[in-house]
């Protein structure tokens, strides 16, 4: 089916406004683009690990989703999901269910790459029918900005402050979406907000109507964890594309796809730069970091590129 950007935009919304996330969250806006991902007419059922994402959209008795949802800990939003669409194929057996329910784990990077991951890697195992979206703002936001396995290397967060002993984060992040293609599920894909949407919504149908477990990794910026001007999102996302620091790619039956390469690679600083995380690494002294930070998304460009040629 060809993809009508005016068509998916026009969908209901399926999270109402009035919620309480920041102002130009990246989080809101993957939840938002994710659930276009439905088709009309079909119903969703949301596990939502705890997080910003929770919080802010859900304070007994008011809620903005307009779907089925379920509030889960941090560490069992994948348990939770597989639970309920076991329920459902059970209901749907016995001729107690007859309408279309679609299964939706969503969670941040803590909750996700971290807290959570024994939950994922099971749900991923047994090969669940649904799909477990992480929108991945790079640290423990909704707690003070503490960092995560995904938060990238060298940047300043309240738990790895910069200073004369530290220079942020000493760690590489974690590759995610590369660890659960290993599980051999049919679909894992990287995708954030470029190309009016384009790739997001692709991915979030793929996903969504792909038979068995499914994972989606979403870059999702925090303007107030990554200290850029709010407004810039989207220039952020495609920042970090055009760097490569945030390919976007599928993996589809095991066979790994490379949805875009840029004409002309820019250098990592163009992604740094805005961002006030990573402000000390403009410092005369640690010109050397921006270069090991190149060489790292080099390397891992390098690997994905031999990934999807195969």
């Amino acid at each position: 089916m060809a993809y009508n950007f005016k068509e998916t935009m026009s969908k209901p919304e399926r999270l109402a406004p009035g919620h309480r996330m920041c102002a130009g969250c990246g989080g809101t806006i993957a939840a938002r683009n994710v659930l276009r991902g439905l088709h009309d007419g079909d119903h969703a059922v949301i596990c939502n690990a705890t997080g910003c994402l929770e919080v802010s959209t859900f304070a007994y008795p008011y809620i903005a989703w307009e779907d089925s949802y379920i509030h889960t800990a941090f560490e069992n939003a994948g348990a939770s999901a597989s639970g309920a669409e076991a329920a459902y194929q059970a209901l749907k057996k016995r001729g107690k269910v007859d309408e279309t329910y679609k299964f939706i784990a969503i969670g941040g990077d803590g909750g996700t790459y971290d807290i959570g991951f024994q939950s994922l890697s099971g749900t991923m195992e047994r090969n669940t029918d649904m799909v477990y979206v992480c929108y991945d703002n790079g640290a423990y936001m909704n707690t003070g900005i503490q960092r995560s396995s995904a938060t990238p290397m060298f940047a300043d967060t309240t738990t790895t402050p910069v200073g004369t002993e530290s220079n942020g984060k000493p760690q590489n992040r974690k590759d995610l979406a590369y660890i659960i293609a290993e599980h051999n599920v049919p679909y894992v894909a990287q995708t954030t907000f470029v190309q009016n949407f384009r790739d997001l919504h692709q991915k979030a149908e793929k996903a969504i109507y792909t038979k068995g477990a499914a994972f989606l990794n979403i870059m999702a910026p925090c303007p107030r964890g990554w200290r850029y001007n709010t407004p810039d999102i989207i220039d952020i996302c495609k920042l970090a594309v055009e760097t490569c620091y945030w390919p976007l790619f599928e993996v589809i039956d095991g066979k790994w796809v490379l949805n875009y390469e840029p004409k002309n690679k820019l250098p990592i600083e163009d992604f740094l730069k805005p961002q006030g995380r990573f402000k000390h690494l403009f410092k005369k002294e640690n010109e050397h970091l921006i270069e090991l930070y190149q060489k790292e998304v080099d390397r891992k460009w390098e690997d994905l590129k031999i990934r999807c040629s195969r």
